[in-house]
């Protein structure tokens, strides 16, 4: 189930690489190839995170067309990869230009692990990729063995998974309350919900960019609980902290 990370500006070629790439994979017979394209996926970093997810597998491989500007999200995909078990590569395609709602690139660096291997796709659109190179990077390589931070753990306290369930679910209770008491985009919602601590000394809360339902709210809050089971922390004296970490992962999925 090898992982497969197109980077580059809009009108770098991602696309057509991407399908390049997949072409020249299923023509061997030998597995299936599937591309997440963020033209097919609505929903921002977090939806195309959960497709590459759902699509990874035993055998096929899996090229992610979408998000790539920013290493955070291709950090993510690392370690999806290295929980899953599998190998991952970066292909950066050169060209292109930034537009004034993208983030800016910033650039690969292969001594970065989440960056390795990486490949560079030709200028000229008529060359092709370096198949062979990529293949091999992505079959014949061992995958990193998953460590502490991406081995999927059940949390240590009997109660903390229900406690943060609720904690949650209040949390949404209380965005959905302020908009509908006229809340407006660009306006900070305090979150006054017990067991939840902010971010230094401001309260805690949610700066909300724009309207959001409640459907959106919880896809967002399971992703988050999921991430949680992952990565247990010390008991019930985490719960604040987490806490606060779930309002972080709202505003940066709530752009």
């Amino acid at each position: 189930m090898p992982l497969v990370l197109l980077c580059g500006l809009p009108g770098s070629g991602k696309s057509r690489r991407a399908e390049e790439l997949r072409t020249a994979l299923v023509a061997e017979g030998e597995r299936r190839a599937f591309v997440v394209s963020e033209a097919d996926v609505a929903g921002g970093r977090a939806a195309l995170r959960a497709a590459a997810e759902r699509l990874l597998n035993q055998r096929d491989v899996v090229i992610v067309d979408a998000g790539s500007e920013l290493k955070s999200f291709r950090y993510e995909l690392y370690c999806l990869s290295k929980h899953a078990g599998t190998t991952h590569c970066l292909v950066l395609c050169p060209g292109g230009g930034a537009l004034p709602d993208r983030p800016p690139l910033e650039p690969p660096d292969s001594q970065n692990r989440w960056d390795w291997p990486l490949f560079l796709a030709p200028e000229d659109p008529a060359e092709p990729l370096p198949l062979p190179e990529i293949r091999a990077a992505l079959l014949e390589r061992r995958p990193p063995p998953p460590n502490q931070s991406t081995r999927s753990q059940p949390l240590q306290a009997a109660g903390f998974l229900h406690q943060l369930d609720r904690l949650t679910q209040e949390v949404l209770a209380a965005v959905m309350a302020a908009q509908r008491d006229g809340a407006q985009a660009g306006q900070f919602i305090p979150v006054a919900v017990d067991g939840l601590a902010g971010g230094g000394r401001e309260p805690p809360g949610l700066l909300l960019n724009r309207p959001v339902s409640l459907a959106e709210l919880s896809r967002l809050r399971r992703q988050f609980l999921s991430y949680a089971k992952m990565h247990p922390g010390e008991g019930e004296q985490n719960l604040p902290q987490l806490g606060g970490m779930f309002l972080q992962y709202l505003s940066q999925n709530l752009q």
